[in-house]
């Protein structure tokens, strides 16, 4: 009974740390809506890793300058946007797509993809869900020779 319990514990455990709270049914992943989806263009002003929400692991956002303004663009976790080859750095010119959304009384964007020069990171599929859900676990079986 203790082992089940153990076992199930585990599971339940892993899971909520799996992402860190970036997933798509997350309180956070809930806000996505893909009736809200728009294209932004602009530069980068700042760069700021931030935790969205309490239990959350670190984000990364971008404040990005538009014709219309200054709105925040929420990437995803720094444990997955840290692996990647694109990397974004203020003055950046970005091409970003994404659902817009309220976050502390404030327009931002949830995005699906980020294009900087020739490059495209893709973060979200249109419906929302997280490219990096069971990516640590794909890494590690290209990186054994098993994906």
């Amino acid at each position: 009974m203790l082992l089940i319990f153990v076992v199930l514990g585990t599971t339940v455990l892993s899971g909520q740390r799996g992402n860190g709270g970036w997933g798509q049914n997350s309180n956070y992943g809930r806000m996505f809506s893909p009736s809200t989806i728009e294209t932004l263009t602009g530069s980068i002003v700042a760069v700021e890793r931030i935790v969205p929400e309490s239990k959350m692991s670190y984000g990364l956002h971008l404040k990005l300058k538009t014709e219309k303004g200054v709105v925040s663009v929420h990437l995803g976790p720094t444990w997955y946007l840290d692996n990647q080859e694109i990397q974004f750095k203020e003055g950046d010119k970005v091409v970003v797509e994404g659902s817009r959304i309220t976050f502390n009384s404030a327009p931002a964007i949830i995005a699906i993809y980020v294009e900087k020069d020739d490059q495209v990171l893709k973060l979200r599929d249109p419906s929302g869900y997280p490219v990096w859900n069971g990516w640590r676990k794909k890494g590690m079986g290209r990186r054994m020779g098993n994906g």
